[in-house]
């Protein structure tokens, strides 16, 4: 992903990730209370908004300097964003634990974006 990319990812993600916290603060709060599952669905928000903002770093990174290394972080935090968020989301909304077990290739995502950030910066 280059930097217009990965800015406009951000920028989408940005903004599911504040439509979906009022949509589950609102319309889905009674169900998702009735499953013990809000905690869930905030986990889930509050991962994709620490991602996002991380992705909108790396884009601000990659307007300065081109790097594959930059460019992989970026995405392994979209991929650990829809796989981890994506996965918790549903498990919250549809009440049933069977995509538990993607959830953590979504958590491993993001430590290889991670990862990548941090090999980046100690080669500058």
């Amino acid at each position: 992903m280059n930097f217009k990319q990965t800015l406009l990812t951000s920028g989408v993600l940005g903004f599911l990730a504040v439509a979906l916290g009022a949509f589950g603060a609102h319309a889905l709060k009674p169900t998702l209370l009735a499953n013990n599952r809000l905690d869930v669905f905030e986990l889930a928000v509050q991962y994709q908004f620490y991602h996002t903002f991380a992705l909108l770093a790396i884009a601000l990174l990659l307007r300065k300097q081109e790097s594959r290394l930059l460019k992989t972080a970026g995405v392994l935090m979209v991929v650990g964003t829809v796989l981890f968020s994506g996965s918790l989301y549903s498990m919250a909304i549809t009440n049933t634990s069977s995509l538990g077990m993607i959830t953590p290739l979504g958590g491993v995502c993001f430590l290889g974006g991670w990862g990548c950030l941090i090999v980046s910066a100690l080669r500058d």
